[in-house]
């Protein structure tokens, strides 16, 4: 279906619980700006190339626009305005001063080389830099770019603009980042989980768990679960993965990938592919990838009774109606992967203040941010009678309407 179809989908239903009529919908579903740039770099070997930049900015009634930039080769602008409408969505249920925006460049850098990825990222800020800024909109690391790629843009804006560490998020610590932004995805997943089981009379330390994805995202979760006394049987990369009924030796794993290792050949438990992830027998599945991870066969195979969507946008709704019918709980994406902007809006206010805070003052943030989150979405569905996801775009379309409304827009 795709990331904007599903996203738009997902809003309508909401909508219609909550009774919007057609022009406030049009408000809050329609992008404020949408940007195609054309960029064009010399190679190593002298050829020239040429890519195209994507940036949607979805809404700034509530504050700036925040979210990603990725490297993909299927970057588009579509994909732009669905994600970037999550994020809104996203930012008000974890009630920050920020917008939803997102893009990215069409390429893969797998072909590109070190110098080659900074040039075309310096490209793409010199022809974006007069729409974002601080004050407007703070991009952040997302699939394929990292803290980097975030110097670069921090160097390349700042070169125009004057000094603004502000004016990315998931920058070097040693370059006005902040403690914690790398697990803060991982391990806001961690805590919602445990909000969601400990809602059951469960714990981690009873439940099994398999991850499919081991970047950034997975490979944090993996380890914030596992040393929070969970099993976790089974993880993927892109060309495979491993399974263990009786438990992966994650920090043995983690040493194993940090080492240019692939998780194939891990030699704890045995190979499986992706798909047989997703099926395996568990009772928590974190998608952790890409999106659109589920089609309604595969969704019928799933076996386990939670799911926590790390990625964004990896159940389109027709997958999500099968969850429902088999009584799987799923925490939506726009709640369970939060946890990487909340620490993102911890390091901007950093910047703005120029202060420095510790680790365990960005993890005490974090838990405090993504417990109350999943208590309000979790209070609202068990009030309404609605499914965590309906519930959370209920509260998230509600605080963004009233934002802009208020606004006399």
């Amino acid at each position: 279906m795709g990331v904007l179809n599903s996203a738009n989908t997902y809003f309508d239903r909401a909508a219609q619980i909550m009774g919007l009529d057609d022009r406030v919908k049009a408000l809050l579903t329609k992008p404020e700006r949408e940007v195609k740039v054309s960029l064009s770099i010399e190679r190593d070997n002298g050829h020239l190339a040429t890519f195209t930049g994507y940036r949607v900015q979805h809404n700034s009634a509530r504050g700036p626009m925040k979210g990603g930039l990725r490297y993909h080769p299927h970057v588009d602008m579509d994909e732009a305005a669905g994600l970037a409408a999550l994020m809104t969505w996203k930012t008000a249920i974890v009630n920050l001063p920020f917008g939803g925006a997102k893009g990215g460049i069409a390429c893969d850098p797998r072909e590109l080389s070190r110098p080659e990825l900074e040039r075309l990222t310096r490209k793409f800020v010199e022809k974006i830099h007069d729409i974002i800024g601080p004050q407007r909109d703070i991009p952040a690391p997302d699939v394929n770019t990292n803290a980097e790629v975030m110097a670069w843009i921090m160097s390349e804006y700042s070169k125009i603009h004057g000094f603004s560490p502000g004016v990315v998020t998931g920058k070097p610590v040693e370059l006005h980042g902040s403690a914690g932004r790398d697990e803060a995805t991982g391990l806001g997943v961690t805590l919602v989980l445990e909000q969601c089981l400990a809602d059951a009379g469960r714990s981690l330390g009873d439940c099994s768990v398999a991850i499919q994805g081991f970047g950034n995202v997975g490979s944090h979760a993996a380890r914030c679960i596992h040393e929070r006394g969970g099993k976790v049987v089974a993880v993927s990369d892109s060309r495979g993965g491993r399974v263990d009924p009786g438990g992966i030796d994650v920090p043995a794993l983690l040493q194993h990938v940090r080492s240019q290792q692939r998780i194939g050949t891990f030699e704890g438990g045995a190979p499986c592919s992706n798909e047989q992830l997703l099926t395996t027998p568990c009772d928590v599945l974190i998608p952790a990838a890409l999106e659109d991870v589920f089609d309604v066969p595969l969704a019928r195979e799933v076996q386990a009774g939670i799911i926590v969507e790390a990625a964004n946008g990896p159940t389109p709704p027709e997958a999500d109606d099968v969850f429902r019918e088999h009584g799987i709980t799923v925490i939506p994406d726009i709640l369970a992967n939060a946890g990487g902007v909340a620490v993102s809006y911890l390091e901007w206010v950093q910047n703005l203040q120029h202060v420095t805070w510790t680790l365990e003052e960005v993890r005490e943030n974090l838990s405090r941010t993504m417990t109350s989150a999943y208590q309000e979405v979790a209070h609202l569905g068990r009030d309404r009678k609605l499914d965590l996801r309906t519930a959370a775009f209920v509260l998230a379309i509600g605080r963004v309407g009233r934002a802009a409304v208020l606004q006399g827009v």
